[in-house]
């Protein structure tokens, strides 16, 4: 039995991940007590259902300490269990909440809504730890949606290592656990022929290998990730986002991402992901 955990920051997107989860075949439950999911596992087994989908979240009261040992618990029985946790920067979430003018779910007597938010992010700073996180502070729900399904066929068995790209004018993704700074390479987008296209265009490419201190990043990067790497298995690690940025996260960044994607794939289970080309 395959059961994933949905967690994460209010106004995230755990609704949209778990209406995924909903139409890939997922008996979903919403809001789930963490003290009743012993009885909602042996519920599910008891009826058959191989796959299930729960939202665990600050809305489920007291308990949320309980919810990483309970998933090892599962584990130990034998059960596919995956911990999906979305977050986002608080000026976003702010915005999304005066947009649809929602509560937050943690609102009460005199903290403002920034402040209702800090004190989410603290309540499940410890469910965050090992779970296999999205920032969805610039994605678009299509987005979400697709990453989601990337995460439904990762093998758990095997570390996921995933490499992103990302623009730093647009904030340095939440869910980086290494983070490299490639904007003191030449940038292509001062070359007008080059700046429409990306990191994944044959003349970006060209242009980028045409210059020596690209090479010597890529192979200083690509040894440090494969020194580490072992480290990271032994602590018994799901995940490791190895995230990349340059200034705009179109072109450098993403033509990195790309080479050491291609360099790991063939040993390791490997995601890719572009925030800024989503």
């Amino acid at each position: 039995m395959q059961i994933i955990f949905i967690s994460g920051l209010s106004g995230s997107g755990k609704s949209i991940a778990l209406k995924v989860l909903e139409d890939a075949g997922y008996y979903c439950v919403d809001n789930l007590p963490v003290r009743l999911l012993p009885e909602t596992a042996s519920y599910f087994e008891r009826h058959g259902y191989a796959r299930a989908a729960v939202s665990i979240d600050a809305r489920s009261g007291d308990g949320l300490e309980l919810l990483p040992a309970q998933i090892a618990a599962l584990r130990a029985r034998g059960v596919d269990a995956r911990l999906l946790f979305l977050e986002a920067n608080t000026e976003t979430l702010v915005q999304r909440f005066s947009e649809t003018r929602r509560r937050h779910p943690l609102a009460r007597g005199e903290l403002t809504l920034p402040e209702c938010i800090e004190r989410e992010r603290e309540l499940l700073a410890d469910i965050a730890d090992g779970a296999h996180r999205i920032d969805t502070s610039e994605l678009s729900p299509n987005t979400l949606r697709s990453w989601v399904k990337d995460f439904i066929h990762i093998d758990r068995s095997r570390l996921t290592l995933l490499f992103q790209s990302f623009g730093f004018k647009h904030g340095i993704p939440l869910d980086a656990d290494l983070v490299f700074d490639v904007r003191c390479l030449p940038n292509p987008h001062y070359d007008p022929r080059l700046r429409p296209l990306t990191g994944k265009d044959p003349e970006v490419i060209a242009f980028l290998e045409s210059i020596p201190n690209v090479a010597r990043m890529l192979a200083d990067i690509r040894l440090f990730v494969s020194n580490w790497l072992p480290c990271f298995i032994q602590d018994n690690r799901s995940y490791l986002t190895v995230a990349l940025g340059c200034t705009g996260g179109q072109h450098r960044s993403v033509y990195m991402v790309e080479r050491l994607a291609a360099h790991f794939r063939p040993e390791y289970q490997v995601l890719v992901r572009h925030r800024e080309l989503s």
